[in-house]
């Protein structure tokens, strides 16, 4: 069937719930993975499924034959993304995946050109990670051309899911991000502070190495690019402390540990993300001081992973892409709002 497409990593949490709601919606996803549990999640939704490891290259290769898209939900993808954007650039398949780590989207957004010569789409972060910001961003950098500086950031009470816990392992390890003169630098955890109102009103905001020092830049071109979180005084306080770690937390078998307990942890219920929207916010500034700020309320950020992963799915089933994208540059800056649960972005 020429519309085949395929879910790598639905047994994880996230890509279970996109499985589960592909169905409701009347899509068919082949499911895969690397061991049998993806066989029987498939069989209770009543879906094909494939079993191979991203480890053998000519596997993923066969793996993908017939599918015209694969969604991949398995993390780190720091571990998964790289053999299946090769597997697809062979195949000719459209690439989508959930990230949120810089350095993926910087390897998939480096491949622009083979892209468009495969005639392809690769669409990395078409989840919370990193629609909401990204759609920010664009519609920011409208309102003013001649930005040099852009801060990105959000505010969310939902909790991880174990495969965000386990990148977050990652990130920790690797300290902080920012994009400086057009150029993305390593700098210490905790690097600036601000006073933030991401939409519930004023926190203590801090830097984090969030996708969008990656792809705001793709997106706007601006070369100053900065990402926040809240955070409490007591954790800023720790966080400082942890610099000095570190090190330590970058040795294999820390990691190895600390990913360990990091797959204990259980992504919140429906319940939860039903009673924990997520508030986003950007500022942005040109030379002559000028500021505008924008802010958007949108649904719990693994609703909005399902739903923003499933509608780029779709679109990319019946329309022509091919390139590199960010998701505000394949599905437009108003993206985030068409998304259930989502508002409008505002600007000040």
């Amino acid at each position: 069937m020429p519309d085949q497409w395929m879910i790598y990593g639905a047994t994880g949490y996230t890509g279970a719930l996109i499985a589960r709601e592909a169905v409701r919606q009347g899509l068919k996803p082949v499911l895969a993975g690397r061991g049998e549990a993806a066989a029987a999640i498939a069989g209770e939704l009543n879906l094909e499924s494939r079993i191979f490891s991203l480890k053998d290259a000519d596997a993923v290769r066969k793996g993908l034959e017939g599918m015209r898209l694969v969604l991949l939900t398995a993390g780190p993808f720091s571990a998964t993304s790289a053999p299946v954007v090769q597997a697809c650039l062979d195949q000719g398949c459209h690439y989508l995946d959930i990230t949120g780590e810089i350095d993926v989207f910087e390897a998939v957004l480096a491949r622009d050109a083979e892209a468009r010569d495969r005639n392809v789409a690769l669409c990395p972060g078409v989840g919370f990670d990193v629609i909401p910001t990204d759609c920010v961003a664009a519609v920011l950098a409208d309102a003013l051309p001649d930005a040099h500086m852009l801060r990105l950031g959000f505010e969310s009470r939902s909790g991880f899911s174990p495969g965000t816990a386990k990148t977050s392992v990652e990130g920790f390890a690797g300290g902080g991000r920012i994009r400086r003169n057009g150029r993305i630098q390593r700098v210490p955890l905790g690097y600036k502070f601000d006073r933030i109102d991401f939409g519930a009103g004023p926190r203590l905001g801090v830097t984090i190495p969030w996708g969008d020092v990656s792809t705001a830049y793709y997106t706007t071109g601006i070369p100053n690019i900065e990402t926040y979180i809240p955070i409490s005084p007591r954790n800023a306080r720790r966080m400082m402390v942890a610099n000095w770690i570190r090190p330590l937390a970058a040795l294999r078998p820390v990691q190895a540990l600390m990913k360990k307990r990091a797959g204990k942890v259980r992504g919140p219920d429906e319940n939860k993300r039903s009673r924990t929207p997520a508030y986003v916010w950007g500022d942005i500034r040109n030379g002559k001081k000028e500021v505008r700020t924008a802010r958007v309320v949108t649904a719990n950020g693994y609703d909005v992973t399902i739903h923003g992963s499933l509608s780029v799915v779709r679109h990319l089933l019946e329309n022509h892409a091919a390139g590199a994208l960010t998701p505000s540059r394949l599905m437009g800056p108003d993206f985030v709002s068409r998304l259930p649960g989502c508002g409008e972005i505002e600007i000040e």
